[in-house]
């Protein structure tokens, strides 16, 4: 069973119980019952902070860190190596930057990535993608 790594457009899908919130919380609960570990980049839990404190406000920001940490999401670290590799991808492929970090980590880890943001149908070759 594959890891799963979460951007941040499935995370605010799920949060704000928008369009796929229910295919996130799927997800979520079915690892949290089978121990399947859920990933996220550190690079995406800050575009998870900065989005939700200027859409909703300090506390809805507080909110989501404590529903981060309850559903025991692994963060993962920016080394060096994961920035150049994210870098190469942000490169050779139009995503944004935080989402090259998303796709460099899945990569990585050899994870899963859970997603509904289009940016990376161009790059559904590289990774195994988990549309919501």
């Amino acid at each position: 069973m594959n890891k799963l790594l979460f951007d941040s457009f499935a995370l605010l899908r799920f949060f704000h119980r928008e369009p796929g919130a229910e295919k996130v919380r799927g997800l979520l609960a079915e690892s949290l019952e089978s121990a399947q570990e859920r990933l996220i980049s550190a690079i995406n839990v800050g575009e998870l902070i900065y989005i939700v404190q200027r859409r909703f406000g300090e506390q809805e920001k507080l909110q989501m860190l404590v529903h981060l940490q309850a559903l025991e999401f692994t963060i993962l670290p920016c080394p060096n190596d994961l920035i150049f590799r994210a870098a190469e991808l942000k490169a050779r492929y139009a995503v944004s930057y935080a989402d090259a970090f998303a796709l460099a980590s899945a990569i990585e880890q050899g994870a899963d990535l859970v997603t509904g943001d289009p940016e990376f149908k161009q790059v559904e070759h590289l990774v195994k993608i988990i549309w919501v």
